[in-house]
C-alpha cells in the first residue's frame, strides 16, 4: 500500500497523540497540529512527520498550515479532525461565552481545517476525512447539553460530507468514542461552567460527581482507538459512523429503541398533519 499522508489537529495528547503514533508505526507520514507546537516535540524528530502550531478557531493560521503540509508532502490524504474540549453544565449555567468558545473550536474550528484541507483532496479525487464526535452526539444528556450540541453538529456535518464527496472519491466517517481513559475527564479538557445553580445539584450536580469518579477510570482503552481506525481507513467501503467502546453501542441501542417507541405512540399526530 503506498505511503499516506495524515493531517491530525489536537496531536499533542489523547487520542490524537495515539492515532499520530500508529501513522508513524505503520509507515505512512504524519503532519501533527497543536495550539502549542513545543507540545509536539515526541514526533518533531521523524523524518516522516511534520509539527505545526495550528489554533483550529484562526482560519488565516489553518490555511496556512495546509500550505505548509502541502509544500512539503503533495497531499493529504487523510484529516483526522480531533481538536476539541469539553463543557460541563446545564444549558441555564452555561454562559454565551462559554457556548461559543467551545463552539469555536470544536465545530467552527473543524469547518475551517476541513475547508482548507477538501480542494486538495478534490484535486486528487482521494482522501478520507475523519471527525472525532462522541458518545455525546448520538444521544445528549443532562450536563453535556452544550458539549453534546457541538457534536451533534460534527454528526450533521460528517453525514452531509458523506453525501457530497462520495461522487468526487472522498470518503467521511464520524467516530463515536464512549468514556476512553484519556485525561479528557480533567481541567486540561474539560471546562465546568463558571455558574453552578442549586436547582440542577440532583441532575447535573450528580454528573460533575461521576465526572470526577470516573476520571482515569473509564471503561475504554485509548491505545485501541488508532488500530480501529487505521482498519476503517485501509478499507474501501468505510463506515458513515464508527462507534467505539461497548457503552457507546448500549447507549445508541437504548436511544434508537427510545426513538422507535415514542414515534409508535405519537404515529398517528404525526400523520394527521399532512394535507389531505
Amino acid at each position: 500500500m503506498a505511503q499516506r499522508t495524515w493531517l491530525i489537529t489536537g496531536a499533542s495528547r489523547g487520542i490524537g497523540a495515539e492515532i499520530a503514533k500508529a501513522v508513524l508505526a505503520a509507515g505512512d507520514r504524519l503532519i501533527a497540529t497543536a495550539r502549542n507546537q513545543a507540545d509536539l516535540q515526541q514526533f518533531s524528530t521523524d523524518k516522516d512527520a511534520l509539527v505545526l502550531s495550528m489554533d483550529v478557531t484562526d482560519e488565516a493560521q489553518v490555511k496556512a498550515a495546509i500550505a505548509t503540509s502541502l509544500e512539503k508532502f503533495g497531499q493529504i490524504d487523510v484529516l483526522v479532525n480531533n481538536a476539541g474540549f469539553g463543557l460541563l453544565g446545564s444549558v441555564e449555567e452555561c454562559s454565551a461565552e462559554e457556548v461559543e468558545s467551545v463552539y469555536r473550536t470544536n465545530v467552527f474550528g473543524l469547518l475551517n481545517v476541513t475547508r482548507a484541507v477538501l480542494p486538495s483532496m478534490r484535486q486528487h479525487r482521494s482522501g478520507h476525512i475523519i471527525n472525532i464526535s462522541s458518545i455525546g452526539g448520538y444521544r445528549s444528556s443532562p450536563g453535556w447539553g452544550i458539549y453534546g450540541s457541538t457534536k451533534f453538529a460534527v454528526e450533521g456535518i460528517t453525514e452531509a460530507l458523506h453525501g457530497e464527496l462520495a461522487p468526487l472519491g472522498i470518503h467521511a466517517t464520524v467516530v463515536e468514542p464512549g468514556y476512553f481513559r484519556t485525561d479528557f475527564l480533567n481541567g486540561s479538557s474539560l471546562r465546568p461552567s463558571a455558574v453552578q445553580i442549586p436547582d440542577y445539584a440532583q441532575t447535573v450536580g450528580k454528573i460533575r460527581d461521576v465526572a470526577a469518579g470516573l476520571n482515569h477510570q473509564q471503561p475504554g482503552d485509548p491505545t485501541k482507538i488508532a488500530p480501529a481506525i487505521l482498519e476503517i481507513v485501509n478499507t474501501d467501503e468505510p463506515p458513515l459512523r464508527l462507534p467505539l467502546g461497548t457503552d457507546t453501542l448500549q447507549t445508541i441501542a437504548e436511544k434508537n429503541a427510545y426513538v422507535e417507541q415514542e414515534t409508535a405512540k405519537w404515529r398517528t399526530l404525526a400523520e394527521s398533519t399532512d394535507f389531505r
